[in-house]
């Protein structure tokens, strides 16, 4: 027994080293101009700011343009706007600065909806998705100001990210949580100084960080593997307002190619012909509420293995004392019939 017990805490103990913490998340470009791909980004001063003749960009609904932002949507209810690149990225690595600016004259959760960043198939597609269709194919990340789940004990604004085949549907009524890879809080409305989001994508690998607190440097807020994505989608920005409204401003995109080294077999795959999806350890439509009320946590932290292998030792080692008891009283009843 001592030699079984020995084995569950050398494995608990494994258990625990690989379910430790994760890897350092990757470091963002510094914005060097030498790999910034014009041809898909925004930057001031905007081409034919105030008219339709922008060369790279179209945009729709809303959407205006001016010298200073490029605004999808007013401070009023029921619009909605976006404005996407007219050229598709046929870069496997990249790396997206976006930076933007959500205000307006509502208090705390009076205001919404959001806005929406997309590398997708589709653009140009108006749909109730923060302005831009559902079930796309691609990848989306959420700045969600608005909490619809009444229930969420969530702190708002939020962003998150989906990744989709055109099979998914988004539900607004639960922010999302039903196809939500992972997100994180940020406080990025109505700031009086500059707010930017970063997403990467390298070697399967996607990366969100925010520099939404004015210190000039990034937090990280969703760090994913297993993702793969196409070459040949587009890079978009889209926002929507309903009952409740807010200015959602982009004042540039910058698109970065990152210099990554792949292995000799990605040379043999057709990028443009792979389908958007995410090798998780759970479906991401374990991210909904329980019958209880309380929200699906993520994968054991190595704490909880930790915990539940104990419990199990325990549990082996009291039916261990319990059967060899049972066992002795057995043996003493058959020696009184000798």
């Amino acid at each position: 027994m001592a030699a079984g017990a020995g084995g569950l805490l050398v494995a608990a103990a494994l258990l625990l080293v690989a379910a430790g913490p994760r890897p350092a998340p990757a470091e963002l470009t510094d914005g060097n101009s030498e790999h910034l791909k014009r041809e898909h980004s925004l930057m001031k001063p905007y081409q034919g700011a105030g008219s339709a003749a922008m060369p790279l960009w179209d945009f729709q609904g809303s959407t205006m343009v001016t010298s200073q932002y490029v605004r999808l949507t007013p401070d009023e209810r029921s619009r909605e706007g976006s404005i996407w690149n007219r050229v598709p990225c046929f870069l496997k690595d990249w790396e997206l600065h976006v930076h933007f600016k959500i205000h307006g004259a509502g208090k705390k959760n009076l205001h919404g909806d959001g806005l929406a960043l997309w590398y997708t198939q589709e653009r140009l597609v108006p749909g109730p998705v923060f302005g831009s269709k559902d079930n796309f194919h691609g990848l989306a990340i959420f700045l969600d100001t608005y909490p619809n789940d009444e229930a969420t004990e969530r702190m708002f604004p939020y962003i998150s990210a989906m990744v989709n085949n055109g099979s998914l549907t988004y539900d607004h009524s639960k922010d999302g949580r039903w196809t939500e890879l992972a997100g994180c809080t940020a406080d990025l409305r109505n700031q009086n100084h500059d707010t930017f989001l970063a997403i990467r994508y390298s070697r399967g690998r996607l990366t969100v960080m925010t520099d939404v607190e004015d210190k000039n440097e990034w937090k990280n807020c969703i760090d994913i593997a297993g993702v793969q994505l196409p070459t040949g989608y587009f890079f978009g920005a889209s926002a929507g307002t309903g009952d409740l409204s807010d200015n959602h401003d982009i004042i540039s995109m910058k698109l970065f190619q990152l210099m990554v080294e792949h292995p000799l077999e990605d040379e043999t795959v057709d990028w443009t012909k792979i389908e958007p999806s995410v090798s998780l350890l759970k479906s991401p439509k374990d991210n909904v509420d329980d019958p209880t009320g309380n929200f699906r946590s993520g994968p054991l932290t190595g704490w909880k293995v930790f915990l539940l292998l104990l419990c199990a030792l325990l549990g082996i080692i009291v039916c261990a004392v319990v059967g060899a008891v049972v066992f002795q009283k057995r043996q003493e009843r058959n020696k009184r019939f000798y």
